[in-house]
């Protein structure tokens, strides 16, 4: 079964159960707005799933971020670290759209969390396969 939170496509989440895993896209121009509203659906996305459970966060098709987004991202993690992720893979093709998520995860992340940067969802796919 498959659960989804979609705010006009600039942040869109979906569970899928079966995996244990978490998708988040970041798409576009990305205003505070949009991951306020990601942020508000996130508990009833976590619900679905178990401890250990994975997180993929895409920003392959990210043009920009407002930096207002940064506090609604933070409680994201926080939110995903209360119920007891494993693993975070992002793919972020181009480093200069990193929007510092590797920094703020050491403040909201514990350490036993595993993190893996890829370029490309088919190499995030075979992270998250093995």
């Amino acid at each position: 079964m498959l659960a989804c939170v979609d705010t006009i496509n600039m942040f869109q989440a979906k569970v899928d159960k079966a995996k244990n895993l978490l998708k988040i896209s970041y798409s576009q121009h990305v205003g505070s707005e949009d991951t306020e509203r990601g942020e508000e659906e996130l508990p009833v996305l976590l619900a679905d799933l178990r401890p250990g459970f994975r997180v993929l966060t895409d920003l392959s098709t990210l043009e920009s971020m407002d930096l207002a987004c940064v506090p609604h991202i933070n409680n994201l993690m926080d939110l995903c670290n209360e119920k007891g992720v494993n693993m975070i893979v992002r793919v972020i093709p181009d480093p200069h759209k990193d929007i510092g998520l590797n920094i703020m995860s050491l403040f909201h992340y514990s350490r036993r969390v595993r993190m893996v940067t890829c370029e490309t969802v088919a190499e995030a796919m075979n992270i998250l396969a093995e």
